[in-house]
């Protein structure tokens, strides 16, 4: 009986982390074909290369704002290494991401759709 409870609570409490996952978690697609992941990193959320020329080095990180909004940091090594001030927002399967410099004179943007 014991071991059913244990197991029980174990189960449990596996769920109701499942349950509490940010909608931004998982793995994403960008517009360049490599993908990404997006996982808890301390208070924020750290956006990794998975595969291609970048593979492991992390590119973002973002911190929820609340009704799918993000903000923190995004990096672009395509422009050596340069950062910007990022933002994220989440509709359904798709992640837009843009970042800018100099108080938004220089911005970019991206679309990441989940895989």
């Amino acid at each position: 009986m014991r071991c059913v409870f244990l197991a029980a609570a174990c189960f449990g409490l596996a769920m109701a982390g499942v349950a509490n996952a940010d909608p931004i978690e998982g793995k994403w697609r960008m517009p360049s074909g490599y993908d990404a992941r997006i996982a808890p990193c301390g208070s924020a959320f750290c956006l990794t290369y998975t595969n291609g020329p970048y593979k492991g080095k992390t590119f973002g990180q973002m911190q929820p704002k609340g009704g799918g909004q993000y903000a923190g940091s995004v990096t672009d090594y395509t422009k050596g290494g340069k950062q910007y001030s990022g933002k994220g927002n989440l509709s359904g399967n798709t992640l837009s991401i843009s970042g800018c410099v100099l108080g938004g004179l220089f911005c970019r943007s991206q679309n990441l759709n989940r895989l």
